[in-house]
């Protein structure tokens, strides 16, 4: 007889704080016909070397990990995935900005202005 066993559920890359979940839910509700979901990536750019951008997406990816949260379809870019585990994304507003901040512990550095990061 063989015996099976079962594992937990893989944890997200990252992880989405409410007032995320809820931006996500705001993006999506005023989104081209076209978005699917939105989508997290980390393009080379800044002058530390990666940034954060988050975008709309039209098609899933191959390789993108799959977030859903109750406002829509969270995806992180699948080349990105190892610069992020074990982040957390959080959506920050004052009276003067208002943006996506992220918490990443794979970060060793980043630029003054905060705009990118190294890892």
């Amino acid at each position: 007889m063989t015996e099976t066993t079962t594992r937990p559920a893989p944890k997200a890359a990252v992880i989405l704080t409410k007032a995320a979940e809820q931006r996500v839910a705001d993006l999506m509700a005023k989104a081209p016909e076209d978005a699917i979901g939105v989508k997290l990536s980390t393009p080379r750019r800044g002058c530390s070397g990666l940034a954060y951008s988050v975008d709309y997406v039209a098609e899933e990816a191959k390789f993108d990990e799959k977030i859903k949260t109750p406002g829509g379809v969270f995806y992180i870019d699948g080349a990105s995935v190892l610069y992020l585990i074990g982040s957390t994304m959080d959506w920050v507003e004052d009276d003067f900005t208002a943006g996506f901040v992220f918490e990443n512990p794979n970060a060793k550095g980043a630029c003054g202005c905060g705009e990118s990061f190294m890892v």
